[in-house]
């Protein structure tokens, strides 16, 4: 099993993973299968299923898949260029995506939200269709958006999720029981392995180039955030508040103001920075999703800024060892708040950015694993239920919280052996296991938990 560190961690934009970019990179998917027919066509339909149309438009489902249709992509997404685009379409009841003819698309004819039951593969389902001059579909595919901007089409999904086709790599670990064993006999670390994963399928150098910018882009989604405040869109009005406390927080410096626990509040001025980013559709990076997309960075932030060794030359350490325990719990269980809950999203995050920050503080892979399963054992059966629909409340919040959890487990970690009584498998699997036993209201549906006991408007 090989999941590399740049499909962990994806250049995108917000407010969702799963119900933005997947189905903005569904449309291109489509389009390049469009290209490839030797058919005419005319027109294009697309219709959303499951949680992606009942929290779709608080998720920006729809626009998503217009802007996708019309040829845009999450990593080189520009909002100026999209806002026009959106206008032109709903002008002209046209898209116009590279190397095809203008295809007819009226977004509030051709866009559907069945509120029925879920597609059979996903609770985050889509079908796109392509017309001919005579309105009739010549062309259609599922697709499945799964979780952390993976999307997957009704046969990939149904020959199974070990989809890696490629060269084998050196250390294939499928669990943290063989990813340990490796480590052990090959005597290297977590992230040292999974380098030599990554280098196997490409090079050094775009490695290095790759990881920084991913860095680069979460750390400057915490800037943006501590800088802006007002209200996030949505109807919600939810106030940013990350520059607030970051204000605060500054001024109390050098004034003997601040008791012990105020850390705490550092940690979650950063991740809730990022999700307030995210909240307004500005560009961040799945860790592993959006929705969770705080934790890592605020993690990251927190050890550069505030504990004493830290350095910037390792941060790629901290990234590779977090993509490996991603990767197992992705491959394991599941990333998508769609599918198994909020667990699978900032209980995931968390668990990443323990594993990362105890390999930076010195862990072995033993408390590396340890670290990852006391973080996500915390957040098992933890729901996913937006307020309206919207990745606000009580997710930027959550993320803040994720991230002081992840601090903590790293925390315990250090201070023993790496002998513990739970494997971190046993903890994946039992979040598998909750995700499938979930009721679907609490599922990225927004139909019960905070979101049907919060006045929302």
């Amino acid at each position: 099993m090989f999941l590399s560190v740049f499909e962990m961690f994806k250049v995108g934009i917000g407010p969702s993973s799963s119900h933005t970019m997947g189905p903005m990179v569904a449309a291109a998917r489509f389009l390049d299968l469009m290209r490839a027919s030797p058919f005419e066509f005319a027109g294009l339909r697309a219709s959303l299923h499951g949680s992606l149309a009942f929290t779709g438009v608080g998720h920006a489902t729809d626009r998503a898949t217009i802007l996708g249709l019309a040829g845009f992509l999450p990593d080189t997404y520009d909002a100026e260029r999209a806002e026009a685009a959106l206008a032109s379409i709903n002008a002209a009841k046209q898209v116009q995506p590279e190397g095809l003819p203008p295809l007819n698309f009226d977004p509030k004819q051709d866009l559907k939200f069945d509120f029925g039951p879920n597609l059979p593969g996903h609770a985050n389902g889509m079908i796109l269709m392509a017309t001919d001059a005579q309105g009739d579909v010549i062309l259609q595919e599922t697709y499945y958006s799964i979780g952390g901007g993976f999307v997957m089409t009704e046969g990939e999904l149904a020959a199974g999720k070990d989809t890696d086709e490629g060269e084998p790599v050196p250390y294939p670990f499928k669990s943290a029981a063989e990813m340990l064993e490796m480590a052990s006999i090959s005597g290297k670390s977590i992230a040292q392995m999974k380098r030599a994963n990554e280098v196997s399928r490409g090079c050094n150098r775009s490695l290095n180039d790759g990881v920084a910018r991913i860095w680069q882009v979460m750390n400057d989604c915490i800037n943006r955030g501590l800088e802006n405040d007002g209200i996030l869109p949505g109807g919600l009005h939810v106030r940013r508040r990350a520059k607030a406390i970051h204000d605060q927080l500054m001024a109390e410096r050098g004034m003997n103001l601040s008791a012990p626990h105020t850390i705490n509040d550092w940690m979650s001025c950063y991740a809730m920075a990022v999700n307030e980013e995210n909240a307004a559709g500005g560009q961040v990076v799945t860790a592993p999703t959006n929705g969770a997309a705080g934790v890592m960075p605020a993690v990251i932030r927190y050890w550069l800024d505030h504990v004493p060794g830290a350095t910037a030359s390792r941060v790629e350490e901290f990234l590779l060892t977090a993509a490996a325990i991603g990767g197992l719990v992705k491959y394991n269980a599941s990333i998508s708040g769609a599918e198994a809950g909020c667990q699978a999203e900032v209980g995931s995050a968390s668990a990443m950015a323990a594993a990362g920050l105890c390999a930076v503080m010195g862990g072995t892979p033993e408390q590396i694993e340890n670290a990852a399963e006391i973080a996500l054992e915390h957040h098992l059966g933890m729901t996913c239920d937006p307020v309206k629909g919207l990745v606000q409340v009580p997710c930027i919040e959550r993320n803040g919280l994720g991230a002081i959890k992840a601090v903590s487990a790293a925390s315990l970690a250090l201070r023993g052996d790496g002998q513990h009584f739970v494997p971190l498998d046993a903890v994946i699997e039992t979040m598998r296991q909750t995700g499938a036993d979930m009721h679907e209201k609490y599922k990225e549906t927004s139909l019960g938990g905070l979101a049907v006991n919060v006045p929302n408007c």
